[in-house]
């Protein structure tokens, strides 16, 4: 795999994509558990909105390293610790990612592992995250124009 540019619609698709999920969650009834589990859809819709945001999350680090370094990677985690070797995430921002991935996997093959109060938690506390990641995607992105494809 040869590096290139990144294409400008991933870059902004995954961003978009992310922003509106974050969105969708931070509509649900977060004040107290109560609240948000009285409706059973309000849980489904943070659960699949969570990892959808975490999914636009992956594919825009995915995409920074096929595109931009010609680094193919097949582990989530992976994709944190690549990004941080090719100088697009500090250290502690790789370990966030990490993270992150990790609880990624635990919804997508122990989501029975996962309650409904941890969920919550999450929601209501830990969107920041995914915000701070986006924040250092589009800091690397403003800092190296030269590997955007402007072209639609």
């Amino acid at each position: 795999m040869s590096p290139g540019k990144l294409n400008k619609r991933v870059i902004g698709d995954r961003l978009a994509w992310l922003d509106k999920m974050v969105a969708e969650i931070r509509a649900l009834p977060l004040k107290s558990y109560e609240e948000f589990s009285s409706t059973p859809k309000n849980v489904w819709a943070a659960e699949s909105c969570l990892r959808r945001a975490l999914e636009s999350i992956f594919d825009l680090g995915r995409h920074i390293l096929a595109k931009g370094f010609g680094i193919g990677v097949t582990e989530y985690k992976q994709i944190a610790s690549e990004l941080e070797k090719a100088g697009v995430l500090s250290h502690g921002q790789a370990r966030l990612l990490t993270t992150l991935a990790g609880y990624r996997n635990r919804m997508v093959h122990f989501y029975h592992e996962v309650t409904f109060e941890e969920l919550y938690e999450i929601c209501r506390s830990e969107l920041g995250d995914l915000l701070k990641i986006k924040g250092a995607f589009l800091e690397w992105i403003k800092s190296n124009p030269d590997q955007i494809d402007e072209t639609l």
